[in-house]
């Protein structure tokens, strides 16, 4: 090591005149004798790159002051950088003079000079083609074909020096230091929506090093997660997925954008909304990582298809699962609202149970099961104390009963229905009963004839017209195992209507 520092000090002084000679002139001799040398500086700043990496940034400017003045000569002749493998050096050796952590301001104002020579030398595609076009075309090129080439090159050779170092692992003589990639990722940033750069930015979001801390600046997390909800750049899912894992500010950003698209046009449209968050790619996490707390019974009994249940069978799994919840929030940590909370989310994932369960009390031959009478309270209101939820369960059972008692006794009247509707002591939460009016009005042969009249006298908001609309956009979603084709048709009409009144 000692041996290689001296020589590469011998050799120092002759590189950096060379580099001012070719600075100062341009002449066709100049551009030879560029050519002639290529090979042995390209050999140089590999030698000198692998001293540097084992040495911080404070020791390299006390060892070689001028080095700095000669990576900057370096990135400023055209007929180096006309070639990838002396760009990728280049770039390394330059992200050995960065200070991971800047403690004084001259540090700062070194790395922000620094990021300026690496983000030139990146997008160095775009510098003046006057010397090069010169040398490309004599070898048969033209310049339009050659940059393009000489770019995408360059960026493979980075995520080739990217994935060796990923499975090199704790091997640390060849393996890149994490300052380096820090500071490879920070470059990247104002450049991570050309799409030439599109591998080098899934190679670094992919790459997972050994180190207690995160190597990659957040910086390009917030700029790669940007460009990706923006739709500016196109990337894998392990990419995103691996994004939004290391850096939750992201994640978070990427839920509160989904949030806006579900409730600025979609929220009225459930098959629009299903696309928009398969699209997002945020269903591509595991269950638990959204419900790290739910109970694994509850949750492997709600991850059953209801649909698949046979008619006559599907009174007894959701019994099961109202006990499942009902131990769960009865059994959470007094004054905690964890438990409530992250049961009712859970359920709410799995709504389709709540269909089912309107279903069952709506058949007139059986008695209303508590159980079931628990779930859609829950489900409506779940803030409520058990106290409270107790007496709403008798509420709806007496309006239940009432309803049940209208089907059975001849043609319904939507003024009936509407009285009946508003008069449940004590009082329950409104959209429940609303939920209930409409599944009747709907699901049951008897109700399709006082729909409308029935649905226009609860029309009476902006709001209320929106929960309709919502609540018939739902029932068509999952139309295949609650009701039949006659249901399916009023729904349709019904949605349709309603649509173009808000």
């Amino acid at each position: 090591m000692a041996q290689d520092s001296e020589d590469l000090v011998s050799d120092y002084q002759f590189w950096l005149q060379k580099l001012s000679v070719w600075e100062q002139a341009s002449s066709k001799e100049t551009q030879q004798d560029t050519c002639l040398y290529l090979s042995r500086f390209q050999e140089f700043l590999r030698r000198m790159y692998e001293i540097l990496k084992e040495m911080d940034s404070d020791a390299i400017l006390e060892r070689f002051p001028t080095v700095g003045q000669l990576l900057a000569k370096t990135c400023w002749n055209p007929l180096i950088l006309a070639h990838d493998e002396s760009q990728k050096i280049l770039i390394w050796c330059l992200c050995c003079l960065m200070n991971k952590v800047p403690r004084t301001p001259g540090e700062s104002e070194l790395n922000s000079w620094i990021r300026g020579l690496l983000s030139y030398v990146l997008s160095a595609f775009r510098f003046d083609m006057k010397e090069v076009g010169l040398f490309t075309k004599s070898l048969g090129f033209e310049p339009i074909d050659y940059y393009p080439s000489l770019l995408k090159n360059m960026v493979l050779s980075l995520v080739s020096e990217l994935r060796e170092s990923h499975l090199n692992g704790l091997n640390t003589q060849s393996r890149m230091a994490p300052e380096h990639i820090m500071s490879l990722s920070q470059v990247c940033v104002p450049l991570v929506t050309l799409p030439d750069f599109e591998p080098l930015v899934e190679a670094l979001l992919t790459y997972h090093g050994h180190e207690p801390q995160e190597v990659l600046s957040p910086e390009f997390f917030e700029a790669a997660n940007e460009a990706f909800l923006s739709k500016k750049i196109i990337l894998s899912t392990s990419s995103v997925v691996s994004l939004w894992f290391r850096h939750f500010p992201s994640l978070e950003k990427a839920t509160l954008h989904l949030f806006e698209k579900l409730f600025s046009s979609k929220r009225n449209c459930l098959r629009g909304m299903e696309c928009c968050i398969k699209e997002s790619l945020l269903l591509k996490f595991a269950l638990k990582t959204y419900f790290p707390y739910g109970a694994p019974s509850l949750t492997a009994a709600l991850s059953q298809h209801p649909e698949a249940i046979p008619q006559g069978h599907r009174l007894q799994p959701l019994l099961h699962i109202s006990q499942l919840l009902r131990e769960a929030i009865e059994d959470s940590t007094h004054g905690s609202q964890r438990g409530p909370f992250e049961s009712w989310f859970l359920f709410v994932h799995f709504g389709g149970w709540v269909d089912l369960a309107m279903e069952q009390l709506l058949r007139k031959e059986a008695e209303p099961p508590a159980g079931l009478l628990w779930l859609l309270v829950f489900y409506y209101s779940p803030q409520d104390g058990s106290q409270q939820r107790e007496r709403s369960m008798v509420a709806l059972k007496e309006l239940l009963n009432r309803l049940l008692m209208l089907l059975g006794s001849g043609p319904l009247s939507a003024v009936d229905l509407q009285e009946a509707a508003e008069s449940p002591s004590p009082p329950i939460c409104a959209q429940l009963v609303r939920c209930l009016l409409l599944s009747l009005l709907l699901w049951t042969p008897e109700g399709h004839a006082s729909a409308r009249e029935a649905i226009t006298r609860m029309v009476h908001t902006d709001a209320a017209a929106h929960e309709i609309v919502g609540f018939l956009d739902q029932t068509l979603f999952r139309s295949d195992h609650l009701c039949d084709e006659a249901s399916r048709k009023l729904a349709r009409e019904l949605l349709q209507e309603l649509q173009a009144q808000v």
